[in-house]
């Protein structure tokens, strides 16, 4: 098949598509006084439940469960619903900060837990832990090698908000009673979603003349909790279907994010832009200073 026939296959198929994933089960940023982990599990299940959203995968730290045990249930009720989990490594390792040996047994060490909960499931997806893939092209290889002999898939990235950002931000405000902050976050929270899309897709129609299904980086904050039923509604109303990862990834653009065997490419929308010399659009930024919100 020509590859004109294929993007115009994939154009026609996969407009506008979007897979959601949830990094950093089952604790994620500062928890605002009130909450707990367990509760923002399950607000996000119960609004992925409403929304009717196909299986979602969370890409576990286990570390929590020492540090955290008490938010380890987490886990058990994301699985119990019907969602898949995968490997973030055990202790959140940045690869590019570490040797590749180091990483790997971090990898290794977070497979008895997924084993204890998705059992022979698909529990074989990593996502790289701040998405860093090796600071050489060495040992961004020798990674990839790795992930294949122990049968991974790469859980890619090619949409993020910076949603992680304002969970911290949340924390303070909420423990400061500060409701027209919070409400100033909210805002700037859907905003930074919305301009998101327009600068996502500017980008996969500047290199493929047409929208690839995307994948979303999305963390399981306090803040993401409350806002995800109106985050849904945003991406429905801007045009977007919800299909799974393993959907998304049947894209031509995600080929050796499968295929570990295969030699690294870009894997994101802005190496494959700087990969082409294209220019690329303006990133969104915040639009309130997240850094000085109820300090």
């Amino acid at each position: 098949m020509s590859a004109a026939v294929v993007a115009a296959t994939f154009t026609s198929v996969h407009a506008q598509q979007i897979a959601f994933t949830w990094d950093d089960l089952p604790a994620h940023s500062a928890l605002p006084s009130g909450e707990t982990r367990v509760e923002i599990g399950r607000k996000i299940v119960a609004a992925m439940k409403d929304a009717h959203m196909p299986p979602v995968y969370g890409f576990v730290n286990g570390v929590f469960t020492e540090q955290e045990p008490l938010s380890t249930p987490m886990l058990k009720e994301w699985h119990d619903a019907g969602l898949p989990l995968g490997n973030h490594t055990w202790s959140h390792m940045n690869l590019n900060t570490h040797s590749l040996a180091e990483w790997e047994a971090d990898t290794l060490k977070n497979e008895a837990l997924l084993k204890s909960y998705m059992g022979n499931e698909d529990w074989h997806w990593l996502r790289y832990p701040n998405l860093t893939e090796g600071d050489t092209p060495q040992k961004r290889e020798d990674a990839r090698k790795f992930l294949a002999e122990h049968g991974y898939k790469v859980a890619a990235v090619t949409m993020s908000f910076g949603d992680y950002l304002y969970n911290g931000p949340h924390a303070r405000c909420v423990a400061k009673k500060d409701e027209a902050s919070i409400a100033q976050l909210e805002a700037s929270y859907l905003a930074a979603a919305a301009a998101t899309i327009d600068y996502t897709r500017a980008m996969s129609k500047a290199l493929y003349g047409r929208d690839i299904p995307y994948v979303l980086l999305m963390h399981v904050g306090a803040l993401d909790a409350r806002m995800l039923p109106r985050l849904l509604a945003l991406y429905r109303d801007r045009g977007f279907s919800f299909v799974s990862l393993q959907d998304a990834e049947k894209d031509p653009f995600y080929k050796n994010d499968l295929d570990l065997s295969l030699p690294a490419v870009p894997d994101s929308l802005e190496e494959a832009m700087r990969a082409r010399n294209l220019p690329l659009p303006k990133r969104p930024a915040p639009t309130i200073d997240l850094n000085t919100l109820c300090q």
